[in-house]
């Protein structure tokens, strides 16, 4: 997900999305730990859109 992209959502949308990858994550990470997974890339990807996410979001929270 690109930076446009996270910043275009509503911040109600934006939180949500993020719950949704945390989860997802945790689910690849366990996943990953009994087999391993075809493209472990996957996992560095969502870390990173993850961060993307909080950063707006805290970017949100400090400009109130």
């Amino acid at each position: 997900m690109k930076i446009n992209e996270i910043r275009e959502l509503e911040t109600n949308d934006l939180v949500e999305r993020l719950e949704g990858e945390e989860a997802r994550l945790h689910q690849l990470r366990l996943n990953h730990a009994i087999t391993p997974l075809e493209n472990p890339m996957q996992l560095r990807a969502l870390k990173k859109d993850i961060a993307r996410m909080k950063t707006e979001l805290r970017q949100r929270e400090l400009n109130k």
